[in-house]
């Protein structure tokens, strides 16, 4: 369906937090997914993505993660000083920080007359790990993670006892997780490791892991995998429908 797009600066306890939003042009109400982006905040390859999602039938919020730490609107380069200073970003923002931004855009998005009352996530490398992260908040119903950086290891900056892997009782939702099995950011065995963890709790979780390298889903670069980025689109896309009914 054709959409729309536009931006919001939303308060948050931390800073103005500036906002993407793609959402459908009918109207009428639909669910809302926050998407997470990667280090570089909303790049071309992330738009393009949450307008894919858009398209059908979500409002779909894309916020400036690190907002805190730059100016307003700032989008960093797929090249080394963007991974320089998104990584350092990374390691600057309190984990704690992402709780009270969900919590902001939550309390933002329940009062828009376009929202259904259904909350989603979904995020790409560090924005799986901030979709995940998302999913702590009992009102996110179904969260979409793609190869989530950080969840096996303490990189965020963490108090004890905040880490996302040690909050797992705190997800009330469903978890669609997908990785890559040539992915270098997770090992194999820290796969297996947040497979086991999840295992052992009642999360109801669908796991897949595909023949890709980590980043498959941006549409630049040479990890792309178009076929497989359109499969994974079509798995998210039902994972929320069952879970938006």
């Amino acid at each position: 369906m054709l959409i729309k797009s536009s931006h919001e600066d939303i308060q948050t306890p931390t800073g103005l937090m500036r906002t993407y939003i793609h959402q459908p042009i009918l109207d009428k109400k639909f669910p809302t997914i926050l998407f997470y982006s990667e280090i570089f905040q909303q790049t071309g390859p992330i738009e393009r993505a949450a307008k894919i999602v858009a398209s059908h039938g979500y409002n779909v919020l894309v916020p400036e993660v690190f907002h805190e730490l730059n100016p307003i609107g700032t989008v960093l380069g797929y090249d080394d000083a963007g991974r320089d200073k998104g990584n350092a970003d990374k390691s600057q923002k309190d984990i704690e920080s992402y709780d009270s931004d969900n919590q902001s855009l939550i309390d933002w998005v329940e009062k828009q007359s376009w929202h259904n009352g259904n909350i989603g996530a979904m995020g790409f490398c560090i924005g799986g790990h901030l979709a995940f992260r998302a999913a702590l908040n009992s009102k996110v119903k179904a969260t979409a993670c793609f190869y989530a950086t950080d969840l096996h290891t303490k990189t965020i900056p963490n108090k004890p006892g905040q880490h996302s892997m040690e909050r797992l009782d705190d997800i009330k939702g469903q978890l669609l997780m997908i990785w890559g099995k040539q992915d270098n950011h997770v090992p194999t065995e820290s796969l297996s490791n947040i497979r086991e963890q999840l295992l052992n709790t009642d999360i109801i979780f669908d796991w897949h892991e595909f023949n890709a390298q980590h980043a498959f889903m941006r549409d630049e670069g040479e990890r792309y995998d178009a076929e497989l980025a359109s499969l994974c689109y079509q798995l998210s896309f039902r994972f929320f429908s069952r879970n938006f009914i």
